[in-house]
């Protein structure tokens, strides 16, 4: 039979006798080598070899059978028939004494239900000395000297087992480094790979991996092998570290070494992969382990389902999904968490909720962080009613609920405006025993009093906070000082503010942001007492306030002072920034000033989106302006498609200005405003009948208007 060669091909050949002539040959593939060129030749045309004379014999000697094996232990201990040559004064023969029995009571069972514990090391009192010396170790000092001070009492002398059992016994892990320390310097016996294994286990639980790292190449310099366990210790303890350039070339050495991981490690680098951003490399060492023979578990598969949900990519969570029934892998509560959350963000409340239902009928009841991921789907899906519908059941199936969940709710409910609900939930927070408000309770609340402009509440919650001595935080400040701005009424606006600042309240920029919004409609005295608070979270910003109401500034005095203004501001808050200071200017009759900011705005990338056009239609988008912005955009936006008119340009056949649709229970009621100031302008825009928010006008439109608008000036 000619030979046959393979390539890269790691064989393990099990070879299965028969009386045939012909036997079967089974080769299994556990693991990879370097790729050479192997030949195997195969031969069935002859019997396999016959055993030497006596084999058989020679074998069963070396293995004996079962029965044999308890030959001995029957024939000594169980002996109750004596032979006949044995003495007749033999210890086996001596008669047991006679014990008394009591004919009054019942005889014991056998199997008494009160047994007496029974010391481990009873019939062991060196594991016991070396246990009880061990617990010395492990709570004497911390310093070198104590440590060597009850080293000298060891009861035992060090040998490989002795050692090896204290050492294993030893909690804190400078008190282990020590003791593997000590042990090497006396020379008894060769430290061996499990010495080791102990030794980086108990420096990974004190998260020290420098010194893992220092054991592993003392290991490598000793010539002392790494083993499986050995490799992932480093490898789990640098993912614990953070550290995950070192669990990834850990993970490399040990591959090219031969070793397969194990499942632990398996898990544990796919986790380092997939933080580390690396999706390609997770899923190919996951179809490597997997063509190896790895079975993955829920950890292995929750990692991957939280790294799809990160990178936003719902076809690989259903592929997750997949491999998980083909597996017959069934999830536990980790990995369904792990899977909620990634469909929250990839905005798939509908899945989310159909995997809820499975988990709930497969019999694993949900906790906190479950409930948590599903409210925050529903309330950023604006499923209100889903959501509420979850509460009520929480509360019949007594599902665990703790304050993360309670504000998410009340925050879910401040979102969407649902007043009566949060006032509910907010009083079951008072009433239970281990969820009470806490800080973030009481901002959602003023959130939800504040959006709705419901001052006398707001300020009672405000009352009670000071009451109780809740920690007012600075967005509950904020929206508390929008609620009062709002209202007009500044001097419990300026109360709020110093009251806010004396309990060590920072200031931030949302903060900023609500006083400027303020500014924006205050007049008199009122302005004054905002403009001094202002001041004191930013005086930079009064300053620019300031400077831009002075006609001889320039205007690239204003474009060097607001591009620093924006430069020291959070990217969050520099839109609202801008919106709010063209609402000033326009406040103070400045509209110029207003322009260029809106200018500069557009220019700094603070309205992205603020025109578009294709070939059939130009559209001017002011979802994201304040009133005051979104009038100077108008007015802007009208004044160049006037010019484009008189200059004969070509122009698209629609036109439409969007200003969404304003449906929240709290909106501020854009559309309308600016469906005012187009009236004001008599600009050709008429509000759509298809779509709410929308003004729309023809190209026809435009041009007859700007036609008559020439004709009347010059009239």
């Amino acid at each position: 039979m000619a030979a046959t060669p393979f390539t890269a091909l790691d064989v393990h050949c099990s070879i299965l006798y028969s009386s045939d002539t012909k036997f079967p040959v089974r080769f299994t593939f556990p693991f990879k080598l370097p790729s050479k060129r192997f030949t195997l030749v195969c031969n069935s045309s002859k019997s396999p070899p016959k055993p030497p004379p006596n084999s058989s014999t020679e074998l069963q000697k070396q293995n004996p059978s079962l029965a044999e094996q308890l030959k001995p232990l029957s024939s000594t201990t169980l002996t109750d028939i004596p032979p006949k040559d044995q003495p007749p004064n033999t210890h086996l023969l001596t008669k047991p004494r006679s014990t008394w029995v009591n004919p009054t009571r019942p005889k014991p069972s056998v199997l008494s239900l009160q047994r007496h514990k029974r010391s481990s090391y009873s019939y062991n009192p060196r594991i016991r000395d070396l246990k009880l010396f061990a617990r010395k170790l492990n709570e004497c000092d911390t310093s070198e000297a104590a440590f060597k001070g009850v080293l000298e009492e060891i009861p035992h002398p060090p040998t490989r087992e002795n050692s090896l059992l204290v050492l294993n016994n030893l909690k804190p892990w400078e008190k282990t480094i020590l003791f593997f320390n000590w042990v090497k310097t006396q020379n008894l016996f060769p430290i061996e790979t499990i010495f080791y294994n102990v030794t980086m286990k108990s420096l990974r639980f004190g998260r020290q991996f420098q010194l893992i790292e220092e054991l592993a190449h003392d290991m490598i310099k000793n010539e002392v092998e790494l083993d499986n366990i050995t490799y992932s210790t480093i490898i789990t303890c640098a993912k614990r570290c953070n550290l995950f350039d070192k669990a990834v070339e850990w993970f490399e050495r040990m591959y090219k070494t031969g070793l397969m991981p194990d499942e632990v490690t398996y898990s544990a680098v796919l986790d380092v992969y997939a933080k580390l951003g690396k999706v390609e490399e997770v899923i190919s060492l996951y179809e490597r382990g997997r063509a190896s023979g790895w079975k993955p578990d829920a950890i292995a598969f929750s990692v991957l389902g939280k790294m799809f949900g990160e990178a936003g990519d719902y076809d690989g969570i259903r592929y997750v999904l997949q491999e998980m029934k083909a597996l017959g892998v069934e999830p536990n509560l980790v990995v369904y968490n792990t899977l909620l959350e990634a469909m929250g963000k990839v905005a798939k409340p509908g899945l989310a909720r159909s995997l809820f239902e499975e988990m709930v009928e497969s019999g694993i009841n949900p906790n906190e962080k479950t409930l948590t991921s599903l409210v925050r789907i529903y309330g950023k899906a604006r499923w209100a009613r889903d959501a509420l519908q979850l509460w009520e059941r929480m509360k019949s199936n007594g599902w665990p609920m703790d304050f993360i969940l309670y504000n998410t709710l009340l925050s879910m409910c401040a979102d969407l405006g649902l007043v009566e609900e949060a006032e509910r939930l907010f009083e079951d927070m008072k009433a239970s025993e281990h969820s009470r408000p806490d800080s973030w309770s009481y901002t959602a609340m003023l959130n939800i009093y504040g959006s709705g402009r419901n001052v006398d509440k707001a300020m009672k919650l405000f009352e009670d906070i000071s009451d109780l001595g809740v920690e007012l935080n600075v967005m509950g400040c904020t929206c508390l000082i929008q609620c009062l701005g709002r209202a007009k009424r500044i001097d419990d606006l300026v109360r709020v503010f110093e009251f806010s600042l004396e309990k060590g309240v920072k200031p931030d920029d949302r903060l900023c942001g609500s006083l400027l919004s303020v500014l924006s409609y205050c007049e008199g005295e009122d302005l004054d007492k905002v403009l001094a608070c202002l001041h004191r979270a930013n005086p930079k910003l009064v300053a620019f306030i300031k400077m831009v109401e002075e006609e001889k500034t320039s205007f690239e005095m204003v474009k060097e002072e607001f591009k620093s203004i924006l430069n020291d501001t959070s990217v969050e808050a520099r839109r609202p920034f801008c919106n709010c200071l063209i609402d000033i200017c326009r406040n103070k009759d400045t509209t110029e000033r207003a322009h260029e900011l809106l200018y500069m705005g557009t220019v700094y990338g603070l309205y992205p989106g603020l025109h578009t056009k294709t070939a059939d239609e130009w559209r001017l988008n002011v979802r994201s302006l304040s009133v005051g912005a979104a009038h100077t955009a108008l007015e802007e936006w009208v004044g160049t498609l006037t010019k484009m008119v008189e200059r004969q340009e070509a122009l698209p056949q629609l036109f439409s200005a969007n200003t969404g649709a304003g449906t929240h229970k709290f909106s501020q009621g854009l559309p309308s405003a600016f469906a005012l100031h187009v009236r004001k302008l008599a600009a050709p825009f008429r509000q759509s009948e298809e779509k709410a928010g929308l003004f729309v006008a023809t190209r026809e439109d435009l041009v007859s208007w700007v036609h008559s608008r020439s004709l009347a000036a010059t009239a």
